[in-house]
């Protein structure tokens, strides 16, 4: 019994540390820049992100990953798509899509996001 205890504390620790850099994306809750910010900083930290989005959220996703990607700043490196039921308010599961982008840092992730902070930096003495 003891084993089995200690197998499940290590399954949950291992699991929280996966979800560390994921960014479930909700299109209600949150503006896109948060969302594109936020994956810069979690790529920052741990070279890469994963986004993770359900049914409508999923375009939402996509802008995120295409923003990243045409300012170089992030490159695709899994694409995931899938159906999950979800149990709405009383009724009886729904399918929903869901997809999962993940995005690992550029060549020149560094280079750009130093770049980018110099220049608030300089708008900011300016102002």
């Amino acid at each position: 019994m003891e084993q089995i205890t200690e197998g499940v504390n290590n399954i949950n620790i291992a699991d929280s540390s996966y979800k560390k850099n994921r960014i479930q994306v909700s299109n209600t809750k949150k503006p896109l820049f948060f969302y594109v910010n936020l994956a810069k900083k979690y790529m920052q930290q741990h070279d890469e992100v994963e986004l993770s989005a359900l049914g409508m959220a999923i375009a939402t996703v996509v802008t995120i990953a295409e923003i990243l990607k045409n300012n170089g700043l992030a490159v695709e490196k899994r694409i995931m798509t899938s159906t999950v039921d979800i149990n709405e308010s009383g009724g009886r599961p729904v399918q929903k899509a869901k997809i999962e982008i993940v995005l690992s840092k550029s060549e020149n992730f560094d280079e750009l996001m130093a770049a980018a902070s110099a220049e608030v930096e300089d708008g900011e003495e300016q102002g």
